[in-house]
């Protein structure tokens, strides 16, 4: 086996692990849905990963952690497959909106499948209900988030 397929096998692998802790866990850090959930998800990974809980160890992992695989963390934390209603969620708290893609393109979203994905992933009470402030753009749902602290 040559070296770079060894690295791509090794690379799938960790994509592999990585995603599955992200995604077995994030509903365990309460309020899910917040940057606090998200803090305290970091925080439980820094000190599972050896580090003490002070603040420059937490810095410490942060940095380490590079802004690209930080960003890939977030969004694996902060989206949702909604597969019965065909829904891609992503409802980042620190985005002005929360997103609504279609898994199958070929397939349009409605607004009664996007409440529907909202209820089933905890969400609907978190967003803005009347739904003649949701925007629809080429096949995606764009909704506000309830209030101002959400996006905290």
């Amino acid at each position: 086996m040559k070296d770079n397929d060894k690295s791509l096998l090794q690379s799938k692998v960790f994509e592999f692990a990585f995603s599955e802790l992200v995604r077995s866990h994030r509903n365990s850090f309460l309020p899910i849905w917040t940057v606090d959930s998200w803090v305290k998800f970091l925080i439980w990974m820094a000190l599972n990963c050896g580090l003490s809980g002070d603040k420059e160890s937490i810095a410490l992992f942060i940095e380490s952690l590079g802004s690209h695989l930080s960003r890939r963390m977030r969004r694996i934390f902060f989206e949702r497959l909604c597969e019965e209603q065909n829904i891609h969620l992503m409802a980042d708290p620190a985005d002005l909106t929360v997103l609504l893609l279609p898994i199958n393109p070929k397939e349009s979203l409605t607004l009664i499948n996007g409440e529907a994905a909202l209820k089933n992933t905890g969400l609907i009470d978190k967003v803005l209900k009347d739904k003649s402030l949701w925007e629809t753009h080429d096949g995606i749902i764009s909704i506000p988030w309830n209030n101002v602290e959400t996006c905290s």
